[in-house]
């Protein structure tokens, strides 16, 4: 056989087969739902589906199970893998405004941000921690939110408990649960006042409600009952001055 015939039909046995893309699978999450004080931080996170198992080998589980100091140390390590992410930070005074329409509730103030922070990516698969008790009514709410393309896409998956049992959604927790950490400290250290996490079940929270709601309103979730009791016990002392 000619030299030239016999590599052409060398080249011909060795077709080149490209691997299939890395999928990219997003992980969603809050930290900051329930306190009287404080932001409410939602992040979603993407990453490649051939990255996740770095997630595994770093320890990376639902922030309520870590301490503090390993969220911290966690947080900078999945930076470091992230394919892409977006953030929002919720203040107290826009949570109030949210929830000023009878028909809107914290629940749909989620599915809101976590449309169109999700809406911003691109994903083949989007993983969501559920925090109503009616999954077939939040997820329908939150595909009549998302883009035309996303939800053409991408598979998504709500479920409650999705930080225990996806990696990704974890990781999303850790990362909102450190910047909210973080927000609160920082508050803390601006005002010189050590009011402790901003959850009721914190007796410094509670305490720094009683003595300062009427001093720092703008710290305050001032739709959440524990403020309004604050205030109208005020208003009682006042009226009993008289």
């Amino acid at each position: 056989m000619p030299k030239a015939a016999k590599k052409d039909q060398t080249e011909k046995n060795h077709v080149r087969v490209d691997s299939p893309p890395d999928k990219i699978i997003i992980g969603t999450d809050e930290a900051g739902r329930g306190p009287v004080l404080g932001p409410l931080v939602m992040a979603a996170l993407a990453f490649k589906e051939s990255d996740i198992q770095r997630l595994e080998w770093l320890g990376v589980k639902d922030s309520k199970m870590l301490s503090s100091e390993v969220r911290e140390n966690l947080f900078e390590r999945i930076r470091e893998i992230v394919h892409d992410f977006r953030i929002e930070v919720i203040e107290p005074d826009a949570i109030d405004l949210s929830l000023e329409d009878a028909s809107t509730n914290l629940n749909w103030l989620e599915a809101d941000t976590t449309a169109r922070l999700v809406g911003e990516m691109d994903a083949d698969r989007i993983i969501i921690d559920c925090p109503s008790p009616n999954i077939p009514a939040y997820r329908n709410y939150l595909l009549q939110k998302l883009p035309k393309k996303v939800v053409e896409k991408a598979e998504v998956i709500v479920e409650h408990k999705a930080d225990v049992n996806h990696i990704v959604v974890a990781a999303a927790s850790i990362i909102a649960k450190v910047l909210r950490d973080r927000a609160i400290e920082n508050t803390r250290r601006e005002i010189g006042i050590d009011f402790g996490s901003g959850y009721m079940s914190d007796p410094k929270t509670k305490d720094f409600l009683e003595k300062y709601h009427d001093k720092y309103p703008g710290l305050f979730r001032k739709k959440w009952q524990p403020y309004k009791n604050a205030e109208e016990r005020k208003k009682q002392k006042t009226l009993g001055e008289y």
